[in-house]
């Protein structure tokens, strides 16, 4: 019976974990840096959504400030013996339309069902992009206001209330003056909710933008 080079076979066996060892560790490190190129890829595209969400936010915040001023200027000229009432309270279209936000998550959203947020293992970044994205609710919601206000009282004012003859003729148009003033009473206030709205969201998208620009330039 031939003998067994026990010593050449434990070499042998040895050899064969080692190279395991190293095949595994180098899949490892293949895929640790893959999955790091591709948190980064993800970093940097919500930092680009956050920067186009700030922009819309400033603009929106510009357009309130003109609104609320609007108001301030026309609201007192209700039921008073003014010149300048007919002319003034007649900018109130110009203040109609809605001041809309419509947040870019699309890379949060992708990141949530596609399970690849969990490549994100830093706590503070993880928290801190899931409260700003939770947050956009509540922004949403202030936001809903004026849309709930022009659904149920603006459009039904125009329609019952409006006396577009009257105004082609040189007259004011406007047949309820003191319902029409209480709407836009009801309007400055939710100008002023969307205006608080949109300034936390600015701060809260700086606040990230720098933050994850702060991770992306760590090695």
């Amino acid at each position: 019976m031939k003998k067994i080079n026990w010593q050449y076979a434990l070499g042998e066996i040895l050899i064969v974990i080692i190279g395991i060892s190293i095949a595994f560790s180098m899949n490892k490190c293949a895929e640790n840096t893959k999955n790091n190129k591709l948190k980064q890829q993800y970093l940097t595209s919500i930092k680009n959504d956050l920067e186009i969400d700030k922009a819309s936010l400033e603009n929106n915040l510009e357009e309130l400030d003109g609104k609320i001023g609007t108001l301030q200027k026309v609201l007192p000229l209700f039921n008073a013996n003014d010149p300048k009432k007919k002319k003034g309270i007649r900018q109130i279209f110009g203040i109609m339309q809605l001041t809309d936000f419509n947040p870019k998550d699309i890379t949060y959203q992708s990141m949530i069902n596609s399970g690849d947020f969990s490549l994100i293992e830093d706590f503070q970044l993880k928290t801190a992009i899931e409260t700003h994205y939770s947050d956009y609710k509540t922004i949403l919601k202030d936001y809903e206001r004026q849309e709930i206000i022009h659904k149920e009282y603006v459009g039904d004012y125009f329609i019952h209330n409006m006396d577009f003859d009257a105004m082609q003729k040189g007259g004011l148009g406007f047949e309820d003056e003191k319902l029409l003033k209480n709407i836009l009473q009801s309007m400055r206030g939710s100008f002023m909710f969307k205006k608080q709205a949109s300034e936390r969201g600015i701060k809260s998208c700086d606040s990230l933008i720098n933050l994850i620009s702060t991770k992306l330039t760590t090695p």
